[in-house]
């Protein structure tokens, strides 16, 4: 669950990489295919964020792309312009270790980019093994969270909120009240009106969330519920969409969130997401407490 300090980009920031080519659709279902695509988005839109002059290149008077050309990244990262094309195509290659973090020194990548790079392009067999997420919390974990005094709910790997407790339901809104489909953490951000006005830095909460979600997501990239999550989000909400075509991360941590509660009146918070051992490895449950 986020926090609150990303700022929401202007819709006009988009990278033309973001509106469609070829490589990016979910062409004939194939994870293995979809998570090169994300690679090679995120290529693109690193590449677009970089300046010429950011890396002490020149700019001619008849340069018209604002951020590097493929053949600078490809210069920069000492591998062959083609090579490095056919990674922004999403084709079928393995790029070594030593040359991802040749591409990460070129595009000035932070320490999380790196590690987003390095997930999505050798991507862990455990963790793809099946693509599918958790779609029950198991009882005892649901007693568990039952049994305690602060708000808490469970979440699978794509956010959908499997169990809360009765704290949660009073401090964030009857979660019983949404359709299925419709009890995801991005959904009810974006598209219930409840949350739209019970966080108090709405528009900062839905950056964070977008930012980690992808972060937190990377390992799983291909996964059909994913694809399918994120294509409808983008379709439903301009804001996500252009959150999501950003390509910000963001790790889960301890955080502060304000509520403006109807009968609390305003609520500050921390809360911390935590993976329980014993249970399938995309479950977590998140855990409020107010701030003293």
């Amino acid at each position: 669950m986020p926090g609150s300090e990303f700022k929401r980009p202007d819709r006009a920031s988009q990278t033309s990489a973001d509106t469609g080519s070829a490589t990016t659709s979910f062409v004939g279902g194939d994870p293995d295919a979809q998570r090169r695509a994300e690679l090679a988005l995120f290529l693109k839109a690193k590449r677009a964020a970089l300046s010429p002059q950011s890396v002490g290149l020149p700019t001619g008077r008849r340069r018209r792309a604002s951020g590097l050309l493929r053949e600078e990244v490809a210069q920069r990262a000492g591998i062959s312009p083609t090579w490095y094309t056919w990674l922004e195509q999403g084709r079928e290659i393995n790029p070594s270790a030593a040359v991802l973090a040749q591409l990460a020194d070129a595009l000035l990548l932070t320490a999380g980019e790196r590690t987003h790079l390095v997930t999505l392009a050798k991507p862990n067999a455990a963790a793809r093994s099946t693509l599918q997420f958790s779609r029950e919390a198991p009882p005892m974990l649901v007693s568990w969270i039952n049994g305690l005094d602060q708000p808490a709910y469970v979440l699978n790997g794509r956010w959908d909120v499997l169990a809360w407790n009765d704290s949660a339901r009073r401090l964030l809104g009857d979660f019983a009240s949404l359709a299925a489909a419709d009890r995801n953490i991005l959904r009810m951000i974006f598209l219930w009106e409840h949350w739209r006005t019970l966080f108090a830095d709405c528009d900062g909460l839905a950056a964070s969330a977008v930012a980690q979600f992808r972060a937190e997501t990377a390992r799983h990239a291909g996964a059909p519920d994913l694809h399918e999550l994120t294509s409808t989000l983008v379709r439903d909400s301009a804001e996500f969409a252009s959150l999501w075509h950003a390509r910000q991360l963001d790790r889960l941590q301890l955080k502060a969130k304000r509520l403006r509660h109807a009968e609390l009146g305003i609520v500050d918070l921390t809360y911390a997401p935590l993976r329980p051992r014993g249970v399938a490895d995309d479950l977590s449950v998140v855990v409020y407490s107010m701030q003293q």
